[in-house]
């Protein structure tokens, strides 16, 4: 096998001109692949299957910027020297054919085979961006560029984990996608999917991440209008008797509207005078908040009519 004669100015040339050439593929790869990542993300319910994919999406968003870098400094940032020609007919071009995005929807016979062929086509992916990060550090190496040949081995490793991660999940997606369709029952959750996520969100960050418990110890500072909002969130996906009889027991009309969005003082102002509206204040807010000074006004407006 022979190498590039760094000494050989035209020699030297055309390795830097292969070298730059791949590197633009690794980025139209990488890019496709965030295309991709992103739509899978859309149809995966959460689990650990699409934790992967969410980790995996972060760092592929940093290959690409990375790459990027790494085109700049070699002076070729404005280059598609060998990732435009002939897109379509190369490895490239199989890749950008897997980001078909929401055509994903209709593959498969249900959601768990969508999960399953999800899987196996960013295996693919995976196996494609291994080999091109391979032939970039050797051709780094080859024209002494260290930096390159340590950004593609960094790359290749990160590729390399999700590729293991991505196998060690097909013998349960395939398991899940038998089970739907031999009649033995699935459990896809179209609710649970990203794009579901998304066009509903969660009443607040992390709130998935509670138990029924620390939910309901929260719910007592939140606005009607937040806890007509956990009320629905929680019927639509785990529907926990706990939090909807929390909810319901809290389900009151403010003393006045907005209420739920005034400041202790202004309450405090406005519940001076007594009369009906300090026995509302407190009643409501004893059941709600429960802030001392608005108690305290309350009360004192009360004792003194």
């Amino acid at each position: 096998m022979g190498s590039i004669d760094r000494e050989d100015p035209a020699a030297f040339k055309a390795g830097r001109g292969m070298l730059i050439q791949y590197l633009n593929e690794a980025r139209a790869t990488e890019d496709a692949l965030v295309r991709t990542l992103q739509a899978h993300v859309a149809l995966t319910p959460r689990g650990a299957y699409r934790d992967l994919l969410e980790h995996h999406l972060t760092e592929t968003r940093g290959h690409s910027r990375a790459v990027a870098r790494r085109l700049d400094a070699l002076g070729a940032s404005g280059s598609l020297l060998g990732a435009t020609i002939g897109l379509a007919e190369s490895v490239v071009g199989q890749a950008l054919a897997l980001a078909k995005g929401p055509l994903d929807v209709l593959r498969g016979h249900g959601g768990e085979e969508k999960l399953l062929k999800n899987a196996k086509d960013e295996c693919a992916t995976e196996a494609l961006e291994i080999a091109t990060y391979d032939a970039i550090e050797t051709l780094a190496r080859e024209q002494g560029d260290t930096e390159t040949a340590e950004l593609a081995a960094r790359h290749r490793a990160d590729e390399e984990r999700m590729l293991a991660g991505l196998r060690a999940a097909i013998p349960n997606l395939t398991r899940a996608a038998a089970a739907a369709r031999t009649g033995g029952g699935g459990d896809y959750r179209v609710d649970e999917t990203g794009i579901a996520d998304a066009l509903d969100p969660a009443p607040w960050p992390g709130y998935d991440d509670l138990n029924a418990g620390q939910v309901v110890a929260r719910l007592s500072d939140l606005t009607q209008e937040q806890l007509a909002g956990v009320a629905e969130y929680e019927r639509g996906r785990r529907n926990r008797r706990s939090v909807l009889e929390r909810v319901a027991a809290l389900t009151a009309e403010e003393p006045w509207p907005g209420y739920d969005a005034a400041a202790a003082d202004v309450i405090v102002g406005r519940v001076r005078g007594g009369g009906p509206i300090a026995g509302r204040v407190r009643d409501y807010e004893a059941r709600h908040r429960r802030r001392v000074a608005v108690l305290e006004a309350a009360q004192r407006e009360l004792a003194g009519s």
